[in-house]
């Protein structure tokens, strides 16, 4: 009889587990927990579901999830770039989204059948030293391969993820001997030195030590919030009538295919694509919510201000390789 009111007890406290597991999601995330976090705290309160956040690199995370296949933990994945996503999506690792929840998301910032969905997006733009007149005329991000600027550009490494995306935007957006050009042309500038952020170019421009760098545009106002007298200003690039418009990547979200809890994941995605959900999301970090309607940080520029580029985001991901094979073939540092 002891016995039997053991087991029960035992079963009973087994099923609580499972209940309490069943309310708490698995996130791999390719986004540092700062950003993430206000939204996970806000839809836990929304919600009552937890969520336990896993961080690393978009790239690394996404192996992990290939390697683990049926045996992953993860409910989701989050990835800053556009170019994971995609791949996630070819290597079938993610399930399908409810198409009435994403369908507030505009068809270029998803995949084409729902496995992944766009959140934020930020844009490639130029920093510019604005006490340095040598630089004032520089209009695109092609004119950073003219030989003037030799010594005085600042770009990342190669292997640096918005890199690859904005290169694989120009790539789609114009062709690739014009792109090769580019990269040589850069490559002879920067003279084999970059940097491996893009907070460490901004400062470098700040400070005089380079002219202009290419940059994602919200490593220029948080290097203005904390000194909002710097020496920079932002140039947005490719405005002109036969321009390509500036090149836009973004940070998002899939629902993990072996996930047991394809409910609660389905409910965070439908947070994130809510109003409050991507006004959050995108402002922690000053980028725009791919949600149209929804406004961006007051201090960046509008949307509507400038031209972005008509490449659709799941291309950073199917043009990938072929990017890479042209980087690698420049010998880009």
């Amino acid at each position: 009889m002891k016995r039997g009111l053991l087991s029960l007890i035992f079963l009973g406290l087994w099923f609580g587990a499972v209940t309490v597991n069943a309310e708490e999601l698995v996130v791999y995330s390719g986004r540092s927990d700062k950003f993430v976090k206000p939204v996970v705290k806000a839809f836990t309160e929304k919600t009552g579901i937890k969520v336990v956040l896993h961080t690393g690199s978009s790239t690394a995370l996404l192996n992990k999830l290939k390697l683990e296949g049926e045996r992953t933990q993860a409910d989701l994945y989050i990835s800053n770039d556009a170019g994971n996503l995609q791949k996630g999506s070819e290597l079938k690792l993610f399930s399908a989204m409810d198409d009435n929840s994403v369908a507030v998301i505009p068809q270029d910032y998803r995949a084409e059948d729902n496995s992944w969905v766009g959140l934020s997006a930020r844009a490639r733009v130029l920093v510019v030293n604005s006490k340095d007149e040598s630089v004032a005329g520089i209009k695109s991000v092609f004119d950073l391969a003219d030989p003037k600027l030799k010594g005085k550009l600042a770009i990342t490494h190669s292997s640096n993820e918005s890199y690859i995306a904005g290169t694989t935007v120009y790539l789609r957006a114009r062709d690739e001997k014009t792109v090769k050009q580019w990269l040589a042309g850069m490559k002879s500038n920067v003279k084999g030195s970059v940097y491996n952020k893009h907070s460490k170019i901004v400062k470098a421009v700040a400070s005089g030590r380079k002219s202009i760098g290419l940059v994602n545009h919200y490593y220029i106002y948080r290097h203005l919030a904390k000194k909002p007298k710097a020496a920079i200003k932002i140039v947005l690039p490719d405005q002109g009538k036969d321009d390509i418009g500036v090149a836009w990547n973004v940070a998002g979200a899939a629902i993990v295919k072996h996930s047991g809890k394809q409910k609660a994941a389905q409910q965070f995605i439908q947070y994130m694509v809510s109003e409050a959900g991507q006004k959050l999301f995108a402002e922690v970090n000053q980028e725009y919510p791919t949600r149209p309607g929804v406004s961006a940080a007051a201090n960046v520029p509008p949307l509507s201000s400038y031209k972005v580029a008509k490449v659709p985001m799941r291309d950073l991901g199917k043009y990938r390789n072929a990017t890479l094979d042209i980087i690698e073939s420049v010998g880009m540092p």
